[in-house]
């Protein structure tokens, strides 16, 4: 996805301190929970708008679970497109 960089893990830590000043861990806590927690939030948004496009563009498709959240998968007629478009990007790094 994205390179993390020392400065980026710095930011998150005091990032999450900041809204939870009273918390305190181990290293291992501190990646499992704290700097989990800072991803997630940081890239729901992101997921959100990836998602809203590729459903724009057909390659999934959405509907309302039995739960009454929106679910998604992938759209089988477009296959052919997807694995072109998956190996474009592949062939581009």
């Amino acid at each position: 996805m994205c390179a993390t960089t020392k400065e980026q893990v710095s930011h998150d830590i005091l990032s999450y301190l900041y809204d939870n000043s009273e918390a305190q861990d181990t290293v291992e806590g501190i990646v499992q929970w704290w700097l989990l927690e800072q991803r997630i939030q940081g890239l729901t948004g992101y997921v959100q708008e990836a998602l809203a496009d590729l459903v724009a563009s057909g390659f999934l498709l959405s509907f309302e679970g039995s739960d009454s959240r929106v679910h998604y998968r992938i759209n089988n007629t477009k296959r052919r497109e997807i694995a072109n478009a998956v190996q474009r990007k592949f062939d581009e790094t």
